[in-house]
């Protein structure tokens, strides 16, 4: 009854590797019912999500070492307990009058973002500052504003010591992350893609922590970490498109290979610049492809071995946890992709483009494809938070 998870069996290969739960740890114990009532061997399921988190262990002993979330994340926070927000939203604005529903959900998404770095703050002390961090993103509406972006940063910071900061790739993103860096506060790099943006971070970090240091701002509570976004490189931008326009034929496997070789480059970039001390992290990962009628998870079992961070959203680690146990990890990380599908995707400009260390210049970052589809997905979901707190206060 206590034979390892998936999850146990990949960080078996570094253990200096970190999960993340992708999403609010407000919302862990529905979850977590959840999976136990969908699981036919409950004892064993309950073991594996004990050891995946649980408030009552000795938090270094929990398996998740941080958290990632967003204003769409945290719209799920809500969504996962509606009627509990809604009165949380009277509660607080009912005897303020006429409130702007912009400057409620602000503060909406500050508590949700507070409460989620309660809970991980435990394991932020006990761990010394290194692990139990949990990410804050900036409005994604304010991509192209580097001062609403450092004030927002700076504010959500303030909650608490372990609140890191997400901020985009835009070019407007990396001036913001140097100011961030500059002022003590850890952030992770979001809207990442491609191979310039991830360059563009670590000159942005490295450029804020020398600001810092000669300032003598404190450091030890700091960290930095750079998003690839994979699948959404591969499905979100023109990659099929320009294919399809080149007599090119990509399947599913050619897609998650682009997205590992991209993401294989960028740790080794980020392990030869010794004088960047943060590390990669990989979100957007997809159960795929299928390989004779199996289906694998090249983006776990191809990258395994990295000193990474992966995040795990509910629903992927959901299909981890029961359909995952067959995954076989070993370290591939060094491992190069093979050769023939390497020089089939260097034919398609996207592919090129993004894997080339000087492919596009810091402006092109906001006119990238996939950059643009997740922006408007992110604004999407955050207007969406808000009309639900507007009706709620107006209610």
């Amino acid at each position: 009854m206590s034979e390892k998870n998936v999850i146990e069996r990949l960080l078996e290969v570094n253990p200096e590797a970190e999960i993340w739960w992708d999403s609010s740890p407000i919302i862990y114990e529905n979850w977590r019912k959840k999976i136990l009532d969908r699981a036919q061997n409950k004892e064993q399921m309950k073991i594996w999500l004990d050891r995946l988190f649980h408030e009552e262990r000795h938090p270094t002993e929990n398996i998740f070492r941080g958290v990632t979330t967003n204003p769409p994340l945290s719209h799920d926070a809500i969504k996962d307990n509606p009627e509990e927000w809604a009165r949380w939203l009277k509660e607080r604005f009912k005897n303020r009058g006429q409130v702007n529903p912009e400057a409620a959900f602000w503060e909406t998404y500050k508590e949700i973002v507070r409460k989620g770095a309660e809970v991980y703050m435990p394991l932020f002390e006990a761990s010394g500052y290194r692990h139990g961090f949990i990410s804050g993103q900036v409005d994604p509406r304010a991509r192209h504003d580097v001062e609403k972006m450092v004030a927002q940063g700076l504010e959500l910071h303030a909650l608490s010591p372990n609140v890191m900061i997400k901020v985009p790739g835009t070019a407007e993103g990396y001036e913001a992350i140097r100011r961030l860096t500059a002022k003590g506060v850890p952030t992770n790099n979001t809207l990442s893609f491609i191979i310039p943006q991830f360059l563009a971070c670590m000159r942005a970090v490295k450029a804020g922590m020398k600001e810092a240091r000669e300032q003598g701002v404190d450091l030890t509570r700091w960290r930095s970490v750079i998003t690839a976004m994979s699948t959404r490189f591969g499905t979100l931008g023109t990659l099929q498109e320009e294919a399809r326009e080149r007599g090119i034929v990509l399947t599913e496997a050619d897609e998650r290979w682009a997205e590992i070789a991209v993401f294989k480059k960028a740790c080794r970039l980020v392990e030869q610049d010794k004088d960047y001390p943060g590390k990669m992290l990989i979100c957007s990962i997809r159960m795929s492809p299928k390989v004779d009628d199996v289906t694998r998870c090249w983006h776990l079992e191809e990258v395994a071995g990295a000193n990474v961070v992966y995040t795990c959203p509910p629903k992927f680690l959901e299909s981890l946890l029961f359909e995952g146990n067959h995954l076989v990890f070993t370290n591939r990380i060094q491992e190069p992709v093979p050769q023939e599908v390497i020089d089939k995707l260097l034919q398609i400009p996207y592919f090129e483009r993004g894997y080339a260390e000087e492919g596009y210049g810091v402006e092109e970052f906001n006119s990238h494809p996939a950059l643009l589809a997740t922006a408007r997905q992110h604004d999407e979901s955050t207007q969406a938070m808000v009309d639900f707190v507007a009706q709620s206060i107006s209610g």
